[in-house]
C-alpha cells in the first residue's frame, strides 16, 4: 500500500475499533518508515505499532516511526524453531535466548509496551518455546505472541501449546498471550479461537483474511464467531461489528481485489439464498438460515439469488417487488417460464422478470398481472 492507501486503511481499522494497529515494518524501506508515521500521527485511538526484527538498527528505527504515537508498542520477532536458527539465522539457541533479552530490553528503553513474537513456534521444540518465553518477559516484554508461522498448526495442538506455555513459564500470568495464525491448510480462524479457548487475549488478524502465501486469520470471521457463540467465547471485544464489511469493502479498494463471494461475513454471497428451501424459510424467519442478521456486520441487506434452484416462493417475492400481484395459477405459469429461463441463464436479473411477464401478457398466455397500484 501507498502511505496514502495505508492511511484510508487505517481510519477504517479506527472506525471499526481495533485495539492495536500494526501499521508496519519500519526498517524495511523509507515508504514503510514514512506510512508508520503518518499513521502514528493521525490515528489516535488504537495502539500503533512496528514490527522489528530482535536487532538495534530495527528496534531503533521503529521507535523513530512511532514518536509521535499517542501510545506506541514495538513489535520483535525472532525464530525459535530448529529449522529457522539452522538455516536462516545460522544461529544456536543460547544465541537466540541471548539475542531476544537484548532486543526486548533495547525496546523497554523506548517504549513501556514490547511485544515478543518466537517466530514459528508451532514448530518449536516446547521445552525450548517455554525459555524463550521466559527469556522474552524477564527482559520486559509485555505480550508474547505465538504465531502458527506456516498454518503447520490443528486446532487442538494449538491451544495445548497456549495452554502448556502458560502452566509452565513464570511470570505468564503477568503478561498477554496472544495469537498469529496463517492459513496454509485452512485452518487460521480455528485456531485462533482454540487459542482464545486457551486463554490467548489478543488474536493478530487481517480484514478479509489477506497475508502471506494462503493468508491470516480473517478478522470478521474471528468477530462474528465470538459474536454468535458467545456461549463457546465468552470474552468482551472493543470491535464495532457493523463496521466489518464497510472495512471490507475500503480494503477491497485499496487493494484492487475483493474478497471471493463465498467468503464468510462479507463475501458477496454470505447473506444470499438460491435454493427454494432456503428461499421460503428466509422470507418466512431469516433466522431459518441465517445465524446473524446482514445489519449485525454492517452488510445492507441479504439477498435472493433467482437462479435454476430457486422456488416460487423467491419469486413472487421478487415479482411483487417489482410491482406485480399474481394469482396462484399465474404464478405457476410464470415459474414454468421462469425455469425454462433459468436453465438456459446464469444469473436472471430484474429485467429478465419484467420481459417474461410482458412476453405472456402479449401472447395471452396465463399469467394476467397487473402492476400493483399505489392504493395496494
Amino acid at each position: 500500500m501507498t502511505q496514502h492507501e495505508k492511511l484510508a486503511m487505517a481510519h477504517a481499522l479506527e472506525d471499526l475499533g481495533v485495539d492495536i494497529l500494526e501499521a508496519g515494518f519500519a526498517i524495511s524501506s523509507d515508504g514503510d518508515f514514512a506510512a508508520i508515521q503518518a499513521v502514528a500521527k493521525e490515528i489516535r485511538q488504537p495502539r500503533i505499532t512496528s514490527l522489528a526484527r530482535a536487532k538495534r538498527e530495527d528496534i531503533e528505527r521503529a521507535a523513530a516511526a512511532l514518536e509521535h504515537a499517542q501510545r506506541s508498542r514495538i513489535h520483535i520477532f525472532l525464530a525459535s524453531s530448529d529449522i529457522h536458527l539452522e538455516y536462516k539465522l545460522k544461529m544456536s539457541r543460547e544465541e537466540a535466548l541471548e539475542q531476544a533479552a537484548k532486543a526486548v530490553a533495547l525496546a523497554r528503553t523506548y517504549v513501556d509496551d514490547v511485544e515478543f513474537s518466537p517466530e514459528d513456534s508451532t514448530r518449536t521444540e516446547i521445552d525450548f518455546l517455554c525459555k524463550i518465553v521466559q527469556v522474552a518477559i524477564e527482559a520486559g516484554a509485555t505480550t508474547i505472541n505465538m504465531p502458527d508461522t506456516v498454518g503447520y498448526s490443528v486446532p487442538n495442538e494449538y491451544g495445548a501449546m497456549f495452554r502448556i506455555v502458560r502452566e509452565r513459564v513464570p511470570g505468564a500470568d503477568k503478561v498477554i498471550f496472544s495469537s498469529h495464525c496463517h492459513n496454509d491448510l485452512g485452518l487460521a480462524v480455528a485456531n485462533s479461537l482454540a487459542a482464545i479457548d486457551s486463554g490467548a487475549r489478543q488474536v493478530e488478524c487481517t480484514i478479509n483474511g489477506i497475508g502471506e502465501r494462503a493468508g491470516n486469520a480473517a478478522l470478521e470471521e474471528i468477530a462474528a464467531a465470538i459474536s454468535v457463540r458467545f456461549d463457546q467465547y465468552p470474552v468482551d471485544h472493543n470491535l464495532k461489528l457493523d463496521q466489518l464489511y464497510p472495512a471490507s469493502q475500503q480494503l477491497a479498494k485499496v487493494i484492487s481485489f475483493a474478497p471471493s463471494p463465498n467468503k464468510a461475513v462479507v463475501g458477496s454471497n454470505a447473506f444470499a439464498h438460491e435454493a427454494g428451501i432456503h428461499q421460503h424459510g428466509v422470507l418466512s424467519n431469516p433466522l431459518t438460515y441465517e445465524i446473524m442478521t446482514p445489519a449485525s456486520v454492517g452488510v445492507p441487506t441479504n439477498r435472493m439469488v433467482l437462479g435454476k434452484h430457486s422456488g416460487r416462493h423467491a419469486l413472487r417475492s421478487r415479482l411483487h417487488d417489482l410491482g406485480y400481484q399474481l394469482t396462484a395459477s399465474d404464478l405457476d405459469a410464470a415459474y414454468r417460464a421462469f425455469t425454462e429461463l433459468a436453465d438456459k441463464k446464469k444469473a436472471i436479473y430484474d429485467q429478465d422478470l419484467i420481459n417474461l411477464v410482458a412476453h405472456h401478457k402479449r401472447n395471452e398466455d396465463l399469467i394476467s398481472a397487473e402492476p400493483i397500484s399505489e392504493a395496494s
